[in-house]
């Protein structure tokens, strides 16, 4: 049982609070996502290292992750007694800025058509050979000294998370019309994906495999 006797000495001040808002708090634009492909959807003209730096900035919106477990509803005598069932993964959608190179849109069509090819439903069939893995971080706001010689300075990770096995189901269509103007074209994607990991801001894992 919980205590209920709460002392009324407690501090219910703004300072108070400012104390337990550490860093001031996470800001929802501060993130940024790290997609990979398999080798054959890379387009031609570039190359895997090139997409995956590109979908670090033109990835414009994305999800930390949701954590779901059914209820089972077991019947007793007019009531129901609630159990834990089995957990589940919602899909991750994310919003792609699209640029003249159409790099990344291309990388997915193609992730998609090795899938299920347009032409005669076949396609790859080992899921080792279209699943990959891919990130979702969420930065802090404070800088820190950074190892990388063309930046004195790094932005923190303060959490990351890992998607396992994931692929595309669904890339959207881009509206197209002359009444569009002083906007860039963007487009989402879902992707499914067998579980995901939480890691800490060193690449530890803090929930999921090995944890």
């Amino acid at each position: 049982m919980a205590n209920l006797n709460i002392p009324n000495t407690r501090d219910r001040t703004l300072d108070a609070f400012k104390g337990k808002m550490i860093g001031g708090g996470t800001r929802s634009n501060l993130f940024e996502v790290e997609l990979y492909f398999p080798d054959d959807a890379i387009p031609q003209d570039s190359t895997k290292d090139v997409v995956s730096d590109k979908s670090r900035f033109l990835v414009k919106a994305a999800a930390l992750p949701a954590s779901n477990i059914s209820n089972i509803a077991v019947p007793f005598r007019g009531r129901n007694l609630k159990i834990a069932g089995d957990r589940t993964f919602d899909p991750w959608t994310i919003t792609v800025i699209n640029d003249t190179d159409f790099v990344l849109r291309n990388a997915f069509e193609r992730w998609m058509n090795l899938i299920n090819k347009h032409e005669d439903n076949a396609g790859l069939t080992d899921p080792t050979s279209y699943q990959q893995d891919l990130f979702v971080r969420q930065l802090g706001r404070s800088t820190v000294a950074g190892t990388n010689p063309v930046s004195a300075v790094q932005v923190p990770v303060l959490k990351q998370y890992k998607f396992l096995g994931a692929f595309p189901t669904l890339v959207s269509a881009i509206d197209l019309s002359y009444e569009n103007t002083d906007a860039i074209e963007e487009f989402t994607v879902e992707l499914q994906y067998q579980w995901y990991d939480a890691l800490a801001s060193d690449g530890s894992t803090q929930l999921g495999t090995g944890a």
